[in-house]
């Protein structure tokens, strides 16, 4: 059980500065009408969605593209046993417009896979919240 009094909710603002410092994050979505979640690497936009780069023909395009869906990244320190975690929620939507996806492909994510027919998928900030954690203490 954690005794802890440091939990403190975090700020859109203060959210998006922690998101756009890690790589990664997951993809929380439905799949086969059962809960879903795929690590991706991922890039924060500057009007703060969420765009992460996949193959079209990918089976998280198909399950996600015009769906409500939840990304989660988080950064966690075993030493001090205190991090972060920030979720955002919002609409998935494939990049369809040609000049949008070339300025993505210059400064947006990379795949961690190769890619011939990749897309960008861009996860639309509705709501954005988060949590920090300080110096946890557990006890039985």
């Amino acid at each position: 059980m954690v005794q802890n009094d440091a939990f403190r909710a975090l700020d859109r603002q203060e959210c998006l500065r922690l998101l756009a410092k890690v790589p990664v994050g997951r993809v929380v979505y439905t799949r086969h009408a059962l809960p879903a979640v795929l690590p991706v690497n991922f890039t924060l936009d500057p009007d703060a969605s969420v765009v992460l780069r996949t193959s079209a023909a990918s089976d998280l395009v198909r399950a996600i593209d015009g769906v409500v869906v939840a990304f989660e990244a988080d950064e966690w320190h075993a030493a001090t046993q205190s991090g972060w975690s920030v979720v955002v929620t919002g609409q998935a939507a494939v990049v369809t417009d040609p000049a949008e996806h070339d300025r993505l492909s210059e400064s947006g994510p990379t795949s961690w896979m190769p890619i011939r027919d990749g897309v960008f998928v861009r996860i639309e900030p509705g709501m954005v919240t988060g949590r920090e954690v300080i110096g946890a203490r557990y006890s039985a």
